[in-house]
């Protein structure tokens, strides 16, 4: 008993009161940006991007149908040309002179004949 008795005696019969811990509130600093403002620039970044990236396609597209424009005006002048060259060939193988010729070599006598042109029918 004496350890006990030793024990007791260390500690205090009336043990202080405890003061109160008094919690300091502390005041958060001042955000930068406010959630509204937050929300704004995130609205307009997301309208300029979607605008930006519009506006991409749209050259993109219009790029492309200008290429494809310039492919079929080329294609149609070389249709011309081959249309042209065509009808040069006509004109020079329609030739009177020459259709006698060709007659002559397969055995046809034209006697005091006039060979017209037959380019104009019905006039």
């Amino acid at each position: 008993m004496s350890v006990e008795h030793a024990r007791r005696e260390q500690q205090p019969l009336h043990q202080p009161k405890r003061q109160k811990q008094v919690k300091v509130k502390v005041h958060k600093k001042k955000q930068w940006i406010s959630t509204g403002e937050k929300f704004l620039y995130t609205v307009g970044t997301t309208a300029v991007l979607a605008a930006s990236l519009f506006f991409v396609q749209f050259s993109s597209s219009t790029d492309t149908l200008n290429r494809d424009i310039r492919s079929l005006e080329q294609d149609i002048s070389k249709q011309e040309s081959v249309n042209e060259n065509l009808a040069y060939q006509v004109k020079e193988l329609s030739n009177p002179d020459r259709i006698l010729q060709i007659a002559k070599q397969n055995g046809l006598n034209i006697q005091n004949a006039q060979v017209k042109q037959a380019g104009t029918v019905g006039n």
